[in-house]
């Protein structure tokens, strides 16, 4: 069950919009909905959502301008709607901040199972603070209890996605993980193939946490094999 989790969908299709509300509802979420990107903002601010459906296309302010407002003042979970097709969508609305994305026309149980994941995501984030340690790398500090992440002891704001692929990398520390590996210990197991998030994700937590994002010291790539945190004696 949800135990009412909170939803924002913001599609300025009737269609959609209600289709989606309706097996949100049948699954118990708490469901709010808006028709174009302004009123998606306005009512993040005001009611803090557990987590938002946000199209791409839509009058007044489209999902990408939507969602990187959104990323100005929170980091609430949120899934992009993208048209059939369009991967310039998908990437594009990824690096505005989004965790995720569903491709339009979409079944219920693949919205619900999208919905599920993002928000066991944003869970664990919660769940897994009570008994790990202070990570030290370089500049870059993790505190693991308090899910915060310092650069220069200037706090990193990051989203339920970024913490959750950093803390993986920094938890097994030395260790090559592949991207099928990140890719179900991060997102879940239907996501093993799914590269594209994958890369999005990183390159935008590179761009947040390293002081020279195209010569990364934090997470760094083995070319064919996958990706790590090297231990600081490491050479670089």
């Amino acid at each position: 069950m949800s135990e009412n989790k909170s939803v924002l969908v913001v599609d300025d299709d009737p269609r959609y919009l209600r289709l989606v509300e309706v097996n949100l509802m049948a699954e118990e979420y708490d469901v709010r909905t808006a028709m174009n990107g302004q009123e998606a903002v306005e009512t993040v601010a005001a009611k803090q959502p557990d987590l938002i459906l946000l199209d791409v296309m839509m009058p007044i302010m489209d999902g990408f301008t939507a969602c990187e407002r959104i990323r100005e003042f929170s980091n609430v979970p949120i899934i992009i709607l993208t048209a059939k097709g369009e991967e310039r969508d998908r990437v594009r609305g990824l690096d505005a901040g989004a965790d995720d994305y569903i491709v339009k026309p979409f079944s219920a149980q693949e919205l619900l199972a999208r919905v599920r994941a993002v928000l066991r995501r944003a869970e664990r984030q919660m769940d897994d603070q009570y008994h790990k340690p202070i990570v030290d790398h370089y500049e870059l500090k993790l505190d693991l209890a308090r899910a915060q992440v310092y650069s220069n002891d200037e706090e990193v704001s990051l989203t339920a996605t970024e913490y959750r692929l950093l803390q993986t990398l920094a938890t097994t520390m030395g260790r090559v993980l592949t991207p099928e590996e990140l890719l179900a210990s991060v997102w879940g197991t239907e996501y093993r193939d799914d590269k594209e998030i994958l890369w999005v994700c990183l390159s935008r937590l590179r761009q947040k946490i390293e002081p020279d994002p195209k010569n990364p010291i934090h997470i760094v790539t083995r070319q064919g094999l996958g990706y790590l945190m090297p231990p600081i004696e490491d050479e670089m």
